[in-house]
């Protein structure tokens, strides 16, 4: 739930618990008010016709056009002990005048005259329909709090945006961040003090990132580069070792196996560099490449090498895929997915090569069980590692891609392997 609505919803609420409450108590003191003047004038109408009573004055007419109304009961010792000498209650009365029953205020005292004898006057003056009444709040309370909630929601949400624009625009800007891209500057412009101490604290992790992932892009690429001249010593101090009559076969078995292992430390090592050098953008140089001329000039060569394995290679071009990027990382892009594809592959298995307007997949049989497609194009990932593999081969597509606007995606299917290119609405490339 967005903060907005999360807000708004709270409000809803709380506004509708304190009109709700506002509501009641506006209608207790309504009433009571309305009691409060109608039981005064009937005490001021009762004082005058108990007056008259004990002066034995004639009384008022019962019906005196006013609508009040009047009786003087004679009542025992009793009763008159084990009832209030004065009570109130709301009833409804036939009122003679109207011919017509209404609800009416009814005032009950009783009083003792000079011979001690008992009486209870009951008098009654008609008074508004409370149902009524109630039902006329309801219906102007709740017009009053749908337009209160439509308006405080339209101003709250007016206010909101307006107050939380800097953090909208800091989202944004967290979104399009990339580690070690150019990204637009984040400028500080907010006036309210914990958005700019936000922005502060971004803007300094941001740089520091940017420091520490610059310090491992340069260690990695500094460490490749050296490595390459000790490396090519020991090479070639080992074949001529190997070359040297000397040495018993015993000997030059470990030999072959040690320069095995420099080879693929060597290979290890151009792919660190070549990774380094996509990552600092050392290929500004682009042009329209046909990816299908590419897979067909080195296909020959990995059908020759992984011949052995009677691996079938089925090509489907529906039409001829240009990408406008490096050419030479387009051949790395291209013979490193092939590679892959033979590489982790089961013997006698099947690859099948798509080219279609927008996309290259390249799909391979392998291990039935799919992939972490979260995880296998970080660098050394040992998802399925096989002999003679850096571990680095789709980690320097994924760079690849990403340098020339494009975007590779895995997924598993039809028991198939499958690592597909497209195009970006937008490219990346920074020539």
């Amino acid at each position: 739930m967005k903060l907005i609505s999360h807000v708004t919803l709270r409000l809803s609420v709380a506004i509708t618990v304190i009109m709700s409450v506002w509501a009641v108590l506006f209608y207790l003191a309504m009433i009571d008010e309305i009691n409060d003047e109608v039981d005064d004038a009937l005490e001021d109408y009762s004082e005058t016709i108990i007056i008259r009573a004990l002066s034995g004055e004639r009384l008022p007419s019962k019906n005196n056009g006013s609508n009040n109304q009047y009786y003087l009961l004679e009542v025992d010792a009793p009763y008159a002990r084990t009832h209030p000498s004065i009570a109130y209650s709301d009833e409804m009365v036939y009122i003679e005048e109207k011919r017509e029953t209404e609800p009416a205020r009814v005032l009950r005292t009783i009083f003792t005259d000079n011979d001690d004898r008992h009486f209870m006057l009951v008098v009654m003056t008609p008074t508004i329909e409370k149902h009524d009444l109630k039902h006329s709040i309801f219906i102007w309370m709740s017009i009053l709090y749908l337009t209160l909630l439509v308006i405080i929601i339209m101003v709250n949400i007016i206010v909101f945006y307006r107050s939380m624009k800097p953090l909208y625009r800091l989202l944004q800007w967290l979104r399009s961040y990339r580690v070690g891209q150019r990204n637009e500057p984040l400028a500080n412009s907010s006036s309210v003090t914990e958005f700019r101490t936000l922005y502060d604290a971004t803007n300094h992790y941001a740089a520091r990132i940017e420091h520490l992932f610059e310090q491992q892009k340069r260690f990695i690429g500094n460490a490749s580069h050296e490595l390459q001249t000790p490396l090519a010593i020991c090479r070639n101090r080992l074949e001529m070792l190997m070359e040297d009559r000397a040495v018993t076969e015993k000997q030059l078995e470990e030999l072959a196996k040690t320069h095995q292992t420099l080879e693929h430390i060597t290979k290890l090592n151009k792919s660190l560099l070549l990774l380094s050098k996509i990552e600092n953008e050392q290929f500004p140089e682009v042009s329209p490449v046909c990816l299908n001329d590419i897979l067909r000039r080195y296909l020959e060569d990995y059908e020759e090498v992984y011949d052995y394995r009677d691996i079938s290679v089925e090509i489907r071009e529906e039409c001829r895929l240009t990408f406008v990027m490096n050419e030479m990382l387009a051949t790395t892009l291209v013979t490193n997915l092939l590679k892959n594809a033979f590489v982790h592959n089961t013997d006698g298995g099947r690859i099948v090569v798509t080219f279609a307007a927008d996309r290259f997949t390249i799909g391979n049989t392998g291990v039935d069980t799919p992939l972490d497609a979260t995880r296998i194009f970080e660098p050394f990932y040992k998802g399925s590692k096989q002999e003679g593999s850096t571990g680095l081969g789709l980690s320097i597509a994924d760079g690849i891609c990403k340098l020339s606007g494009l975007t590779i995606s895995y997924a598993h299917r039809d028991g198939m392997h499958c690592f597909t290119i497209t195009r970006r609405t937008t490219p990346s490339h920074k020539a």
